[in-house]
């Protein structure tokens, strides 16, 4: 497998594990409190919300485009 390919897996699975602690800290008693008084959640869950989307579609494109080698 190409290392590369490998390397956009992994991105997808830390992506998805970032993202799902981030919607469960959305859910604690903090970020209800923020989102209550500001209407948005606190910075540190935000940022595994995002962070989780972006590793994951990085992830995805890199496992995609990863498996095609030029041939001479």
């Amino acid at each position: 497998m190409n290392p590369q390919r490998m390397g956009g897996i992994v991105l997808v699975v830390v992506g998805v594990v970032l993202f799902v602690i981030g919607m469960n800290a959305s859910d604690s008693a903090a970020d209800r409190w923020s989102n209550f008084f500001t209407g948005h959640f606190t910075d540190k869950t935000t940022w595994y919300i995002v962070g989780g989307i972006a590793s994951a579609v990085l992830g995805l494109t890199l496992s995609m485009v990863g498996g095609r080698s030029a041939t001479t």
